[in-house]
């Protein structure tokens, strides 16, 4: 099975960081209103106050670089003679097989981040399959990062597999 673009760390990075910014945020407006009450002098709660937002940094940047590496680590994909396999997940691994006769489209999306790394997001869709998440639809063959040359031979491999069931 083939691993992902390199630049795919940088995908899981910011990802987990704006997801554990949104929840220290929502932490800290409990938090800190309790330092502020239970503090009596004004240099202390600043100082309690600074401890714990560089705490709470450095633990955003560790969990960040744990989490981008596992996730980069198990996140694999690969072309058979007659279907795509994904597998993917830290604690909770999941198989996925689709069959070249269900597939419908194939989308190559290139960001800023991914532009400037190098990679392509592939998006292969499927006949029957929408999912609703956090980020909106994505495809049942999503694949994060792969290089735009490894992007474009798959939508080449894909178009011409599509077109044989078409009679093209």
């Amino acid at each position: 099975m083939k691993q992902l673009h390199k630049g795919a760390k940088w995908v899981f990075r910011f990802r987990t960081y704006f997801s554990l910014l949104f929840i220290l945020i929502f932490l800290g407006s409990f938090i800190l209103p309790m330092i502020m009450v239970n503090s009596t002098k004004l240099t202390n709660s600043s100082l309690k106050i600074y401890l714990i937002l560089g705490l709470a940094i450095v633990i955003t940047i560790l969990i960040g670089e744990i989490y981008s590496r596992l996730a980069y680590k198990n996140w694999k994909y690969e072309l058979t003679s007659n279907e795509l396999k994904l597998e993917r997940g830290i604690i909770w691994k999941k198989y996925s097989a689709i069959p070249f006769e269900r597939v419908q489209n194939i989308d190559i999306q290139r960001g800023i981040l991914a532009r400037i790394i190098g990679f392509s997001t592939l998006n292969i869709q499927t006949a029957g399959y929408h999912y609703a998440g956090n980020a909106g639809t994505i495809s049942e063959g999503y694949i994060p990062a792969v290089s735009v040359e490894e992007a474009e031979k798959i939508r080449d491999f894909l178009v011409k597999k599509i077109g044989k069931r078409q009679g093209l």
